[in-house]
């Protein structure tokens, strides 16, 4: 088990990681906002969950290997673009979640789809997975015991936090989404916005380096 200080030193660092504008938290905004917070917590959870899995190829070293093959790096960035893509036409393509009398006869999606987005827009992303590599082991305590129970420890604190930070956004921005949601007409035009800052991540995403 890594030390309380590194413990509270690993929990403040992420915490700002996690706070910082990126990929993960716009989504959660943005189909808060046009979704509801259920959709909205669905998919911090999701994104959440996905850091296992890096933490664990981290641990396992299959982080190493990606970031020094540049083929299977591209492979699975394009990937992950292509998967926003998805997303992001699809949201383009709604004709409003929750506004409207038609709208609201339409049952609404299950949280646990937008859990399953966020976990696979999460954990195909191999720039995350070059983070953790590069962030997790400096609060490893080579004093502490074994690396891989400390980076699974670890881990599991980064889940924890980014649950809560994310679930505070999905809050927050499916309450401000419900109050526009009063307005006739808005739904579509949430869902376009939804859908732009997807595809938009999706170009970033294909157009980044391995830095």
């Amino acid at each position: 088990m890594p030390g309380i200080d590194h413990l509270l030193a690993f929990l403040a660092a992420s915490a700002l990681v996690t706070l910082a504008p990126g990929p993960d938290n716009l989504m959660v905004l943005s189909q808060s906002l046009s979704r509801g917070r259920s959709a909205g917590l669905g998919l911090a959870l999701g994104c959440a969950l996905g850091c296992l899995t890096h933490t664990l190829w981290a641990t396992l070293g299959v982080s190493a290997v990606v970031a020094s093959s540049p083929a299977l790096f591209t492979a699975l960035k394009l990937a992950g673009s292509a998967y926003l893509v998805w997303l992001g036409i699809g949201a383009l393509r709604s004709p409003g979640a929750r506004l409207g009398a038609s709208a609201e006869r339409r049952p609404p999606e299950a949280w646990w789809r937008y859990l399953r987005r966020g976990f696979i827009a999460n954990a195909i992303n191999p720039k995350v997975g070059l983070f953790f590599l590069a962030f997790m082991p400096q609060f490893v305590d080579p004093a502490a015991g074994p690396a891989g129970l400390q980076m699974a420890v670890l881990g599991a604190v980064f889940v924890v936090q980014t649950v809560l930070i994310f679930g505070a956004f999905a809050l927050a921005a499916g309450r401000l989404g419900a109050l526009l949601g009063r307005r006739p007409g808005l739904g579509r035009w949430l869902d376009r916005l939804t859908g732009v800052v997807f595809i938009g991540l999706a170009a970033r995403l294909a157009l980044s380096g391995r830095e």
